[in-house]
């Protein structure tokens, strides 16, 4: 209860059921002066389908610096990109069409606009996100739905220098790791710039 999350390493291992329960399992691998570290196993259908290691610190003082942000369009200035992929679900199978047209309780907005029809372009990406909503004042909960939207649009940004799109019949993508570092407390019912790179993909 003393220690914020501030960094998790995540693997998906299988595709979960969302009509199934999970069991959880976690190991207090240790508890420090300053640092907690746990392992937490979920396992559905007797079978791991998700592994992750977590690190919770107390809170400290320290040296403190960061990246000037990126100077780009405000949100308010952008359409909702939820808004903008709706229009152009007609086309899609009925089946992916059903994963993008329910509403959600979060909103992006591109600063780089995606085109109709996929073209090959710089693999950096800047994306403003926020929940619609507001929310209580736990960190933690801020911490969990940051962790939660930020496995959105990483697969797409990756795809960008090769001109596909994730909707290309063609692709089968997936996150299969994930990983995170939590540097500061935020607000995600603010505003956030997520700037997304690809450096490199094989």
């Amino acid at each position: 209860d003393d220690r914020d999350a501030h960094s998790l390493h995540a693997y998906f291992l299988r595709r979960g059921d969302f009509n199934a329960p999970i069991v959880y399992e976690v190991d207090r691998s240790r508890d420090g002066g300053s640092f907690s570290s746990r392992r937490v196993v979920a396992i559905q259908h007797g079978h791991q389908i998700f592994h992750m290691s977590a690190s919770f610190q107390k809170p400290e003082t320290g040296l403190d610096h960061q990246l000037s942000a990126p100077i780009v369009s405000p949100p308010e200035s952008l359409p909702d990109h939820m808004t903008a992929l709706r229009k152009r679900l007609d086309s899609r199978p009925p089946e992916r069409r059903r994963v993008w047209e329910g509403e959600r309780p979060w909103e992006f907005r591109l600063v780089q606009p995606v085109p109709d029809q996929p073209q090959p372009a710089d693999s950096v990406r800047h994306v403003w996100c926020r929940v619609t909503q507001r929310c209580p004042d736990d960190p933690m909960l801020h911490r969990c739905l940051l962790a939660y939207l930020s496995d959105f649009q990483l697969l797409e940004t990756a795809l960008l220098p090769h001109g596909v799109s994730h909707f290309d019949g063609r692709l089968t993508i997936a996150s299969i790791d994930h990983a995170m570092w939590f540097h500061r407390p935020v607000r995600i019912d603010d505003w956030l710039l997520y700037v997304l790179a690809s450096p490199s993909a094989s």
